[in-house]
């Protein structure tokens, strides 16, 4: 005989999504066994149930584990504590840390703000780290990809007429460089937007705004301009990027 009895529903999308019936009666018998029946089922012991149930759950478990995810959020959340000049080191080759230390340099010189120019390599650096990220884990859809074909390319036409501008006297346009620099911030801002934040996104803005500045190009680029030494040191960072196909 079976002194108490206890009925419980038991919710479990699992069980339900193989036709079982949600609701479990847990009986407790004199002998402090416990009997479980699920409806319409053969009755199972709660030993063997509940064994049953942990075996389903490891098995989802197993199922819903991948390193290579739990790699992605790892690298995204280091990233996210550390991203400063040193760590571009981890990330980035000698000659594109040169070209971001001469960046820092010509900004600082320019705009007379350490601290700006500090924020705007240091936004950089994220920027490139984090899409460096995405790539490789297989982040980007077909169009996405497609999408930074064309910011490659574009950021290549840009980097070319900025070597022009350096080398060849009186060829500096201004409105064609602000119209190029824009037009690599749309598509750098399309290739991510689908996976980083507006935080991100506005690093985005912050650095293509410091850059594509008309007073900023017009003091770095005219004839008696103070920053031709560094605006030199950067041109040669950018064409040994471009020997070796990294720019």
């Amino acid at each position: 005989m079976i002194d108490e009895a206890l009925t419980e529903k038991y919710q479990n999308p699992k069980l339900a999504d193989e036709g079982w019936t949600e609701t479990v009666m847990l009986k407790q018998s004199r002998d402090e066994r416990l009997n479980f029946r699920i409806d319409g089922c053969v009755p199972f012991s709660g030993r063997s149930l509940l064994s049953s149930l942990k075996e389903k759950m490891l098995n989802l478990g197993d199922a819903n584990f991948r390193a290579k995810d739990i790699g992605f959020r790892a690298q995204k959340k280091l990233l996210s504590r550390m991203a400063n000049k040193s760590i571009a080191k981890v990330f980035i080759d000698d000659t594109t840390g040169c070209l971001l230390d001469n960046l820092y340099r010509l900004g600082r010189s320019v705009s007379g703000n350490k601290k700006e120019a500090e924020k705007v390599v240091k936004n950089i650096i994220k920027i490139v780290i984090k899409i460096g990220i995405l790539y490789r884990n297989d982040q980007f859809n077909q169009e996405e990809l497609w999408t930074a074909e064309q910011f490659k390319h574009k950021f290549h036409s840009t980097a070319m007429a900025i070597i022009s501008f350096f080398e060849v006297d009186f060829s500096y346009d201004r409105n064609f460089l602000l119209q190029a620099l824009n037009e690599c911030r749309a598509l750098l801002k399309n290739l991510v937007s689908r996976h980083l934040t507006d935080k991100s996104l506005n690093r985005i803005d912050h650095v293509f705004n410091f850059f594509a500045n008309p007073s900023f190009l017009d003091d770095v680029f005219s004839r008696d301009s103070s920053h031709k030494e560094l605006l030199s040191k950067i041109v040669s960072d950018m064409h040994k990027l471009m020997e070796d196909g990294s720019l």
